[in-house]
């Protein structure tokens, strides 16, 4: 006897994309979402770029949206301002909780506890109860990843109420005329209202640890440097998303046959970490996917994670030119570098549809990095490949 169709272990981002599509295309299939917390999707912001998320996937994912802004963004480099005129859009998990609990029986969301062990086909939580499924999807976000290599982005953010106007009607994406420290650094600012703002110091380093008082009192530093006047601090954020380098995706799936989404399946932006894009793009294939029962699940999801992995090769080697080949203060040149091109390039950048001209262009002119280092990454990042003879006589055959 089964408890549900399906189970998600976790109830972060993956696994509340994955619930709402499935109610809202598969309404006869039973879906029970796990979670530690109090509610889904815990107390975040996911950002993306119009062109990341298109079509259908927008329309269906439209509730979530809670700020947009059509009239582009803006980028400030040492070099260069630029402004792109690309819409630029947040959801909020709020938001996704809402969805969530609109289209899920209460006693499909146990929330409040926590996962002791799981199976393909079983959960079992810390009070003893075991809940049976006919496929378990492990959402519990990033876990092992001895098998990728991995640097980090890390941030923390502040979304202040200001007592007048601030004056800001675009998002600034990157400011990177912030001192370099420790590693590519720079901070994000957008502005959800006349008077509020949501204020992030980011940067990009070798280890996942956050120093969260640190980074705070940057950003209370750089709103101050904004002179927005009076404020109060509303909420804090925080996070550290994996960024690839590198690694073997088959050797990370093969370690166990558990079905995984989001960044337990190595389902994020290779640049950024962000992961929205991807989990909108797992919950559309798992919908489509003809029996949940456990092999055929963790089949597509080990496929598509697989697949989506090999396109984006050239993505981790830029990350490797930033990482490996120039030293960290002077990672940001990578992107200035790359902003100063066209702006249809960016757009299919960051939606991970660079084509090979795109890709010649990014590594052409004048090079963010010192050529020797460069020509170092590339030589390792080319296949061996085993040269044989066009012609080999009867012997040798």
């Amino acid at each position: 006897m089964r408890d549900f169709d399906l189970i998600l272990a976790g109830g972060g981002l993956a696994a509340g994309l994955i619930a709402m599509r499935m109610a809202d295309v598969r309404p006869g299939v039973s879906v029970g979402i796990v979670e530690a917390g109090d509610t889904i999707g815990g107390d975040h912001i996911w950002s993306s770029f119009d062109t990341d998320v298109r079509g259908p996937q927008r329309m269906w994912t439209q509730e979530l949206y809670a700020h947009r802004w059509d009239d582009g963004y803006d980028v400030r480099f040492p070099r260069f301002e630029r402004t792109l005129r690309t819409p630029y859009a947040s959801a909020r998990s709020d938001l996704l909780d809402k969805a969530v609990r609109a289209r899920l029986d209460q006693g499909a969301l146990m929330l409040g506890k926590r996962v002791e062990a799981l199976t393909p086909t079983m959960v079992r939580l810390e009070d003893g109860q075991v809940l049976k499924a006919g496929a378990v999807i492990d959402c519990r976000g990033q876990g092992r990843a001895k098998h990728l290599k991995l640097a980090w982005q890390k941030f923390v953010g502040l979304e202040i109420e200001c007592d007048v106007p601030h004056g800001r009607t675009r998002p600034t994406v990157m400011d990177a005329t912030v001192d370099q420290l420790g590693g590519y650094r720079f901070v994000y600012v957008l502005p959800f209202s006349e008077t509020r703002l949501l204020v992030e110091d980011t940067y990009y380093t070798d280890g996942p640890e956050l120093a969260d008082d640190v980074v705070l009192q940057r950003v209370r530093d750089y709103v101050a440097r904004m002179a927005v006047g009076p404020y109060r601090e509303e909420r804090a954020e925080r996070g550290v998303l994996p960024i690839a380098l590198d690694g073997d995706i088959d050797a990370h799936w093969a370690e166990d046959d558990m079905p995984k989404a989001g960044m337990a399946a190595a389902l994020f932006n290779p640049i950024t970490g962000y992961s929205f894009s991807d989990a909108v793009a797992t919950a559309d294939m798992l919908k489509s996917t003809p029996r949940l029962d456990a092999g055929p699940v963790f089949q597509a999801l080990r496929d598509h994670s697989i697949a989506r992995w090999k396109e984006r090769a050239f993505y981790r080697l830029l990350n490797r030119m930033m990482f490996e080949a120039a030293t960290p203060e002077t990672r940001y040149r990578t992107l200035q570098h790359f902003y100063a091109l066209d702006e249809g390039l960016v757009e299919r950048f960051y939606a991970s549809r660079s084509t090979k001209a795109d890709m010649v262009r990014i590594l052409s002119g004048e090079p963010p990095v010192p050529v020797g280092k460069a020509l170092g990454v590339l030589a390792r990042s080319i296949p061996k490949i085993r040269l044989r003879p066009r012609w080999r006589s009867r012997d040798e055959e």
